[in-house]
């Protein structure tokens, strides 16, 4: 029976391995240093640690801390939901009602499960901006949803500086009256593009104009942002918090990925459709995590190692980390791509050509690079097709995302195994030369510097070699 057995008709499209089953088990394969999944290389804070501590040495709840060993309340414990509701309120500039008006889950990816299948119905459309987070899509689709992806475009903007943007003629395309949510991530991952005013506003005003829709907004990078980039949540525009689900969650913030705390805050009809659905998937979240939790978020509003905040700690931490990948890509000809937010950093690898025989039929060319990368180099980084519909794949061919929630050390060395592209990227213009030849070409293996050899062996000298 098990050779014949299939899971659901509706689940067959996903069973296929998804690019963090492929690039994580390669890069430890391999023993890359591993830019490519987004979890943070370090333990968390002390303070984080204590918190979880005190919560499951029952001194949070003295009097009822055997509780704290037992199921929590199913939308959240009253520690965690009163914390988070204490710091959305004067950022969205109302009182927000722990108990109808905030929803924990099971991290972000549970948050966004809940929100997206309790708010569509079989039929329903969902306008996403690509590259998107590769579980909205299938979210959507497992419901009967129709998803609508409208590209984002690295170019120009005023002022001589790129960055990232969507055509807002494209965006309207994409409304029809079958719109029932636009779903929005700023700070976004894997651009690190970080929505402007006036973007944000573009679309509410979309949303506004069309009476069945509503909006989910993931913010979980609310907290990673560069100097001269603000964010702002999109419930907080005019006539948005009645239609709007917010979420965020605290495991890119606290670097805690692995607790799987996450929330969901908007107007008690909405966040009563995501609770819905948490009822009959996992009804309650762990219990002491969230009230380690609840105590993070009132420790983190309290001067941190010599700054304001932990926050504003915790922006600095990343800038440094930034600045090190943007320096490493730039020295490999990897365009960087700098984000406004988050901790990716997307590369231009156009000026990187595949050496002969390394690409791989039946893949995007986007995962050739990568896995040559990987193996060849010694640095794993994710083929931002996968966070792409299939018709706007090739938008992404040229580019490759990577992580640096990694201590200094491994983006040192990540740096120092990039450099090897230098040999890679000599070789092939003195190849490009009408008048050279291969046997023109010499490479020093000890360097990687080209000084002359077979260009097969350049390859396997400069690049192999780890």
């Amino acid at each position: 029976m098990a050779a014949s057995f299939q899971p659901a008709r509706r689940l067959i499209k996903y069973a296929a391995p998804t690019v963090w089953h492929v690039f994580t088990p390669l890069a430890k394969e391999t023993g890359a240093v591993n830019l490519g999944q987004g979890f943070p290389g370090w333990t968390p804070p002390e303070f984080v640690k204590q918190a979880l501590s005190a919560a499951t040495k029952e001194t949070l709840e003295p009097e009822s801390g055997f509780m704290m060993h037992q199921y929590a309340r199913a939308a959240g414990h009253m520690s965690l939901v009163s914390a988070i509701a204490e710091d959305y309120a004067p950022r969205f500039n109302r009182a927000v009602d722990p108990a109808t008006e905030v929803l924990v889950t099971n991290g972000a990816t549970g948050a966004l499960y809940c929100a997206i299948s309790g708010l569509l119905n079989e039929g329903d459309e969902m306008v996403v901006f690509e590259p998107a987070f590769d579980i909205y899509a299938p979210a959507a689709e497992m419901v009967g949803a129709v998803v609508r992806p409208v590209p984002l475009r690295y170019s120009s903007r005023e002022g001589g500086t790129k960055g990232w943007g969507f055509d807002l003629d494209e965006l309207k395309s994409a409304f029809t009256p079958k719109t029932r949510v636009v779903l929005l991530n700023t700070p976004h991952n894997p651009t690190g593009k970080v929505f402007s005013p006036v973007e944000l506003e573009q679309i509410a005003a979309l949303v506004r104009a069309h009476p069945y829709s509503l909006a989910v907004s993931d913010e979980v990078y609310e907290h990673l942002l560069y100097k001269g980039h603000k964010h702002t949540s999109l419930a907080t525009l005019p006539g948005m918090w009645d239609r709007t689900l917010t979420i965020s969650s605290a495991g890119k913030t606290f670097s805690i990925t692995g607790w799987k705390i996450g929330w969901i805050v908007g107007p008690a009809h909405l966040v009563r459709a995501a609770a819905i659905v948490q009822q009959w998937v996992c009804f309650s979240i762990s219990t002491p995590q969230q009230a380690a939790v609840a105590s993070c978020l009132r420790e983190a509003r309290k001067p941190y190692k010599g700054y304001p905040t932990y926050y504003d700690w915790l922006r600095a931490f990343y800038a440094e980390k930034r600045d090190i990948m943007a320096e490493a890509l730039e020295d490999a000809g990897l365009k960087p791509m700098r984000p406004e937010g988050t901790f990716f950093m997307m590369g231009d690898t156009s000026e990187i050509q595949i050496p002969p025989g390394k690409e791989e039929a039946g893949i995007p060319y986007d995962w050739a690079f990568c896995k040559w990368l990987c193996r060849d180099i010694g640095v794993a980084s994710i083929p931002p097709s996968s966070f792409y519909c299939e018709e706007n794949q090739h938008l992404a061919k040229n580019y490759a995302r990577f992580a640096y929630c990694k201590p200094n050390e491994e983006l040192r060395e990540a740096q120092t195994r990039l450099a090897r592209l230098k040999a890679h990227r000599q070789a092939v213009s003195k190849l490009d030369q009408p008048t050279t030849t291969r046997e023109e070409v010499v490479g020093d293996h000890n360097t990687g510097e080209v000084v002359g050899a077979d260009f097969t062996l350049l390859v396997a000298r400069a690049l192999v070699l780890r």
